[in-house]
């Protein structure tokens, strides 16, 4: 990075940044940055999957029906607008890593405390505090990240960071089977390994120099006496706003549609279940969450190339074909194939998101604005689980799950195709707008 000067109308000259030739390798502070956002989402996707591998076994416990247990994820869902509202306008005035270090240290001590719940009203409260730690906190590691990776190299790096994510689901399926199946440990137990990695992330961090951007852009608000809240209710900016959302809705209805109820499903002997053993079905999880971590790392390089919005359409379109294997599959082989092929495509689509929703963002607002269109997408699509779950009683699994996903592929590669992109801009130079596309 370099810094230049920009003169605005009144004459004022305002350092603003300008990228040199991307150099082929990261710098200690670059890589420590993305390590640090991906270390983040791999402990929220491990911390969330935990409720959805064992909330029928704390359903036992607590005497709790499935409708009202899958309300735990409802519950987390709706409350990330709020930490992504909160954490992102505290990183937009104040910078990105102190907010970040809070953040993570929040997360980490509630999910800690779901060891220790008494009873479901407790583990509700828990999942509910844990849901704003966890709106927090992708935002916001997606925008550190993103500004410090080179422009050119934001795809492929968007895509591995995505990806943590299905990390964060294939751990919390080898701690399963490795505390629940093998050791026959109770489920309290896994609650209580989650606050060690979230810890390393937190100790990573702290080596992570604030953001450039960032600090560019605040001398620029501040030479300019530019208040935050003319740049969020800015015209151009409001009306992207509601099409990300619309987007990202469309986006969390996919994911979620596709795999919270997809363990419950495998595992079912009733409602068209796919009775397996519950050993079978966590390594299919392990083997679909491999197929989700390798579309993410394929198609976020490909989006460099080819567009994000042309990667998202392919990906979502060659989903549609892959529904009838992957929900009405009735052997241990066919459900691996399904499963395995949905999840690429699937998280193919997920992995051009980062780059994508940083792009898209002021940078004015790159902390509070990415993380909130995710979120608020995130919250609308909450009900999912207990909508399959409903569905499911009457009609059975491999019905709720293709009632469910198949429209939304369809609608999602429609919004995606008529909306914009602003694929390779140079961050810290149009801090007071929506980047042109």
């Amino acid at each position: 990075m370099t810094i230049i000067h920009l003169e605005t109308y009144d004459g004022k000259r305002l350092p603003t940044l300008a990228q040199k030739v991307d150099p082929a390798r990261l710098t200690p502070d670059q890589r420590n940055a993305f390590v640090a956002a991906l270390l983040g989402w791999t402990m929220d996707a491990f911390d969330y999957f935990l409720v959805v591998l064992v909330y029928a076994d704390i359903g036992k416990e607590f005497g709790v029906g499935l409708p009202t247990m899958a309300f735990l994820t409802t519950v987390t869902l709706a409350m990330r607008p709020v930490g992504a509202f909160l954490f992102g306008l505290w990183a937009d005035r104040v910078g990105r890593r102190l907010p970040l270090m809070v953040d993570v240290i929040f997360y980490s001590v509630v999910g800690f405390l779901c060891a220790f719940a008494p009873n479901y009203t407790v583990l509700l409260l828990l999942r509910l505090l844990y849901g704003i730690g966890m709106g927090g906190e992708w935002g916001l590691g997606a925008a550190l990240a993103m500004e410090k990776i080179p422009a050119s190299r934001r795809g492929f790096f968007s895509g591995v960071l995505q990806q943590g994510y299905s990390m964060g689901y294939l751990l919390a399926t080898l701690a399963y089977l490795l505390l629940h199946t093998t050791l026959k440990l109770n489920w309290r137990w896994l609650f209580g390994l989650s606050i060690l990695p979230a810890l390393i992330s937190l100790l990573i961090r702290a080596r992570v120099r604030e953001s450039e951007v960032w600090e560019t852009t605040h001398a620029q608000l501040r030479a300019t006496s530019t208040p935050l809240r003319e740049v969020i209710f800015d015209r151009a900016v409001l009306r992207r706003f509601g099409y990300l959302v619309a987007l990202m809705t469309l986006f969390n209805w996919m994911s979620h549609g596709t795999q919270d109820v997809y363990p419950t499903f495998l595992r079912a002997t009733t409602q068209s279940g796919a009775a397996l053993a519950p050993a079978t079905a966590s390594w299919i999880s392990v083997l679909y969450n491999i197929g989700a971590m390798t579309g993410g790392f394929i198609f976020g390089g490909v989006s460099e190339r080819f567009g994000r919005r042309r990667t998202i359409v392919l990906c979502v379109l060659l989903g549609v074909p892959i529904v009838p294997l992957f929900a009405y599959s009735t052997t241990v082989g066919m459900l691996c194939l399904g499963s395995f092929l949905m999840q690429i495509a699937v998280q193919g689509a997920w992995g051009v998101v980062p780059a994508h929703l940083t792009e898209m963002s002021p940078d004015a607002i790159r902390g509070f604005y990415p993380g909130v269109t995710y979120q608020l997408g995130n919250c609308i699509a909450a009900f999912n689980l207990p909508l399959q779950e409903a569905l499911a009683k009457p009609y059975g699994y491999p019905f709720a799950l293709a009632v469910t996903v198949v429209p939304t592929l369809l609608l999602l590669a429609i919004v995606a195709s008529v909306g914009k992109e602003a694929k390779g801009i140079a961050f810290g130079s149009q801090h007071t707008k929506a980047p042109s596309t």
